[in-house]
């Protein structure tokens, strides 16, 4: 098996070549299913497994997401589960705030570990937003009787005005704040250019749990989103000089390489979802941010004490 084994020019990560892929499949499978790309699930994997610990890693992170979303994407097209509307309403909203949050990092916030506290509180909250409903004597326990949709449900827009928007999916319909929305994606930006936080991993639980949208139907525009948003991160990472002596460019074939498993993960987990209750995926999506808020104030003790 040694001759399995490859030392990454860029990274000098050395490994095994089956094992990136295999756990981007693994991550990618499941996260697809709520609108997360998985990224923030393979960073801490890279930095303990691979030990590849420079800030390249987030650069390889964007690159992983370039090459695994769009399958999902095109799964979610291809079913009828695009919420187009929400999409670019995410994205109008994420694009400009990345571009703010890159400057508000450089200039005002040279040391974010407080900020990246109070985000980590916040995806708490949402966490918490989200999993009530499965806690014993819980006041909302329908969250544990959420059914799968019909298999044959499909995103419809209603009604567009500048300050609602409207759309039935399967039998039932919803809406959301314009306004609000755009609001919420460009603070997101804004978080996501100051620190590299995936823009999906907390659009798609504040979609849930607090415009009450169905995860069936706001995990395709998520993943759309976070790709639109990963080209962004990729160009910056790419073109803007780096400090002296600090890698920050993409390992291009080590992100390759990851982005081939979870290309196929994603695949798999869009295509599975239409069949997996609304409970579940509530559940799974908590899961997730608690996971994320959790490697953030990590982080940020790690920090302190080190």
């Amino acid at each position: 098996m040694d001759f399995l084994r490859y030392v990454f020019p860029v990274s000098g990560v050395e490994t095994w070549l089956w094992l990136p892929p295999l756990a981007a499949f693994a991550v990618s499978f499941v996260t697809s299913m709520v609108g997360v790309s998985g990224a923030f699930l393979l960073l801490p994997f890279q930095m303990s497994a691979l030990n590849f610990t420079s800030p390249a890693v987030s650069a390889t992170n964007l690159v992983f997401n370039l090459v695994a979303i769009p399958s999902g994407v095109y799964r979610y097209i291809r079913d009828g589960r695009m919420n187009w509307l929400l999409f670019w309403a995410i994205t109008s909203g994420t694009l400009p705030g990345v571009v703010i949050g890159y400057y508000v990092r450089v200039g005002w916030l040279p040391d974010s570990a407080a900020f990246k506290v109070f985000v980590g509180c916040v995806l708490f909250y949402l966490a918490w937003r989200l999993l009530s409903g499965f806690l014993p004597g819980s006041r909302h326990p329908q969250a544990v009787r959420e059914s799968a949709p019909p298999h044959d449900a499909m995103v419809r827009t209603l009604s567009v005005t500048p300050a609602r928007v409207t759309f039935r999916f399967g039998v039932e319909t919803h809406a959301f704040s314009l306004p609000a929305m755009l609001a919420l994606a460009f603070l997101v930006g804004i978080i996501g250019g100051v620190y590299g936080i995936g823009g999906g991993a907390i659009i798609a639980p504040f979609c849930v749990a607090w415009f009450g949208l169905p995860v069936h139907a706001v995990a395709g525009a998520a993943l759309a989103a976070t790709f639109l948003t990963s080209v962004a991160g990729v160009v910056l990472y790419s073109l803007l000089p780096a400090p002296a002596g600090l890698a920050t460019h993409p390992d291009w074939l080590l992100g390759l390489l990851f982005g081939a498993g979870g290309m196929v993960g994603m695949y798999f987990g869009a295509r599975l979802q239409r069949h997996v209750p609304q409970a579940v995926l509530r559940l799974l999506l908590g899961v997730m941010i608690v996971l994320l808020a959790a490697q953030y104030l990590a982080s940020f003790l790690m920090a302190r004490l080190s």
